[in-house]
């Protein structure tokens, strides 16, 4: 008896997902609690496993856009064949148990009876590589997408015999490569261009001597990590900083909707977080009432998730303030582009040992710049100097973040 499995909804405002990699093989055997495949939406990816133990069979190829509730797999339940966690016993099988479809020619000299998958077809369309003198390695031996990007960097697979470069003469390679856009990616790159449209986009600077949080961090580091498991970073003490002037300026906790100003009341600070797939932003929720050692476990948490790519849409929403830190990058200066519908973003840079005039003298310090984009819509340029200021305050004393002073 054949179970389909089927796209699940992953939120309110997705209609569709896109089928990125299967983890599985067509006519494997799989049992029930497996991931099978990785969908990705324009917000998220998210990891699908079968709920019944049998042999697979795949309904999509990868790069297929399905809409939710499209199924995508079924399994053949029953128990596992003898010698299933053997490939070669395990393709026989899977051989025997799919569709008749299976039974296509894959040497045909038509490219529209050649087995391959439509990411594959639509590389080869790009590269001009024959489908007919590709060899699949994919189950049934469909054409996959390796086997053509391997087709296409290889010699002709039309001639007899591979040309022989000459002694000395560089090795030819493609000038460009093409892809397409991630669902993720596109969504990235919709929501950076809006920001620039829909915001008055103003950045200010100042710079912060990280002398005291630096000396801080490394008296207390060692109680720290035995009292609390995790070590006391910098990213709690500007989340704590910004948590404090949000306070103070709360024009900055505030948005536009419509012809309305709605300010919040709540201190649900968004942290930028760079993936193999783009930037997420994950949202530490009520920074106000969370320790220092708190803080820096939820992060160290959506740090595994974004690893895993385990990312739920609710770990994405709902921030109301965010800061990024391209200083882990060796990022000197930036100017943040805002993530809408928020008001602020606080960018991180560097430390950098500088010499700075202070108490009348030059003394080298280790300094980092800050910078502050805002919606000069809504924030004016003394209460962003202002919010800036507060920041630095509080980063160059920290004492005050334990005090409210």
């Amino acid at each position: 008896m054949a179970h389909e499995i089927k796209i699940p909804s992953v939120g309110e405002s997705i209609l569709s997902a896109t089928l990125g990699t299967w983890h599985k093989n067509e006519g494997d055997y799989v049992n029930a609690g497996e991931v099978i495949l990785t969908i990705e939406t324009d917000k998220i990816s998210t990891e699908l496993e079968s709920d019944k133990s049998g042999i697979l069979k795949h309904l999509a190829a990868e790069g297929d856009e399905l809409d939710i509730g499209a199924p995508v797999a079924s399994i053949e339940e029953g128990e596992a064949p003898e010698g299933a966690g053997d490939s070669n016993s395990t393709s026989s099988a899977a051989e025997e148990s799919v569709s008749s479809s299976a039974a296509e020619v894959v040497g045909e000299s038509s490219p529209d009876s050649v087995k391959v998958t439509p990411v594959a077809r639509k590389i080869a369309e790009d590269e001009g590589v024959d489908l007919s003198t590709v060899s699949g390695t994919g189950a049934g031996g469909k054409i996959t997408k390796a086997d053509v990007l391997d087709a296409a960097s290889g010699p002709d697979s039309g001639s007899s015999e591979a040309p022989v470069a000459k002694p000395g003469a560089p090795a030819a390679e493609k000038r460009t490569t093409r892809k397409k856009m991630s669902p993720l990616r596109k969504k990235i790159a919709t929501h950076l261009v809006n920001a620039q449209q829909t915001s008055a986009i103003l950045t200010t600077f100042n710079e912060c001597d990280m002398t005291e949080i630096m000396e801080l961090r490394k008296r207390v580091q060692e109680d720290f990590v035995k009292r609390h498991g995790v070590k006391l970073g910098f990213m709690s003490f500007f989340i704590k900083a910004v948590v404090d002037a949000l306070k103070a300026v709360p024009s900055v906790n505030a948005q536009i909707e419509g012809d309305e100003i709605v300010e919040n009341h709540f201190f649900d600070v968004g942290v930028a977080v760079g993936t193999d797939k783009g930037l997420m932003v994950p949202v530490v929720r009520d920074c106000d009432q969370k320790t220092f050692a708190q803080i820096e476990q939820d992060i160290i948490d959506y740090a595994t998730k974004a690893r895993e790519g385990s990312m739920g849409l609710p770990d994405l929403q709902g921030g109301v303030f965010t800061i990024t830190n391209g200083g882990i990058y060796g990022s000197l200066l930036s100017t943040p582009i805002l993530n809408p519908p928020q008001s602020g973003i606080l960018g991180m840079h560097s430390i950098q040992q500088r010499p700075i005039a202070l108490n009348g003298e030059v003394v080298i310090r280790p300094m980092m710049y800050l910078a502050l984009s805002y919606d000069h819509r809504i924030v004016d340029g003394k209460e962003a100097v202002t919010f800036l200021v507060r920041v630095k305050d509080c980063l160059e004393h920290p004492e005050r973040l334990l005090v409210g002073a």
